[in-house]
């Protein structure tokens, strides 16, 4: 049996989804981590949607850091299971159920956790403005079903801006939710324990969108949060419950709106969190007491125990 010290770890990442870019920064960072705590790590830039032939499930663990599509979509992990390989992250129930955000507000509102009415429907046949605005109020959220990283997000704080935001959608599912104009926070979840909130702050009043995710400056954060108390365990109780609610393992990360009114509503969970420089999930870790190489290795080490399992098995 191989033991933590000698395990090859692989970094998935690439792919090609619209999450590319991101995903490539994620996988060297993790990939750096992992090298720092002792691991031999190989990194692999994928251009599609197959795993590298060469790996083999009896010499190499695999950490998947591919965001969006195929990397969060359970796919990846569905492949990775039909080859018996030990990987780190959700399977692929909990990362099917995570990426298609309308499917997430069913089962967490159904375990009892907030999160906010919404309305479905399709870039060929949209709502119209006037009844999104009936049913969810006069400022709203546009956002794809199944996207992460802020890709596609409109705001619309009237229904012009509604109006002109509708006309813009490329096809497929799509949702609309009030804006709420409170504060932003994210949690990370390790091993089903809730980490420490961090509060997002975007300059100039401006939406966390992929620009203001991934440039740096653009964006204060703020770790731990300044809440109070008993708010905090709030937030980490509905992040806690969001993970197990929907079958999430190993890590994930919780993204939550705090409306003026009080309380927490939950946006969405991310399965495959990023690991740039101005990602949350570290941020949010160190908040207790994780560096981001210590990080790295509580990300993996599930995975190198399922490893062990499957070595030691007949």
């Amino acid at each position: 049996m191989r033991t933590e010290g000698e395990s090859s770890v692989a970094v998935l990442c690439g792919s090609d989804s619209a999450e590319r870019a991101v995903s490539l920064v994620t996988g060297q960072a993790i990939a750096d981590a992992l090298k720092q705590e002792g691991f031999t790590v190989k990194i692999f830039d994928l251009p599609g949607r197959e795993l590298p032939a060469a790996l083999d499930p009896a010499h190499d663990v695999m950490f998947p850091a591919l965001h969006g599509g195929w990397g969060e979509n359970g796919g990846v992990q569905a492949d990775l299971d039909a080859r018996g390989f030990a990987y780190a992250g959700c399977g692929p129930e909990a990362s099917r159920l995570c990426m298609d955000k309308v499917e997430t507000k069913r089962v967490l509102a159904a375990a009892g956790l907030p999160v906010l009415p919404h309305v479905l429907f399709t870039g060929e046949k949209p709502s119209s403005a006037s009844s999104l605005a009936t049913k969810l109020g006069s400022t709203i959220i546009i956002k794809p079903v199944a996207e992460g990283s802020g890709i596609g997000l409109h705001r619309a704080g009237n229904r012009p801006e509604l109006a002109a935001a509708l006309k813009k959608l490329t096809p497929g599912r799509w949702m609309a939710e009030p804006w709420v104009r409170g504060r932003e926070v994210s949690v990370g979840v390790l091993g089903g324990r809730a980490l420490g909130v961090v509060e997002i702050r975007p300059k100039a009043g401006a939406s966390y969108d992929y620009e203001h995710k991934y440039t740096a400056g653009m964006t204060d954060y703020f770790f731990p949060a300044s809440l109070e108390p008993a708010l905090t365990e709030e937030i980490q109780s509905a992040a806690a419950g969001a993970f197990a609610a929907c079958g999430c393992r190993d890590f994930a990360r919780v993204d939550l709106m705090l409306p003026p009114a009080g309380g927490c509503v939950i946006l969405e969970i991310n399965t495959i969190p990023g690991c740039t420089p101005t990602s949350l999930l570290p941020k949010s870790a160190s908040c207790c007491g994780y560096t981001f190489p210590k990080l790295a290795r509580a990300m993996i080490g599930p995975a190198l125990e399922r490893f062990a399992v499957i070595a030691a098995t007949p």
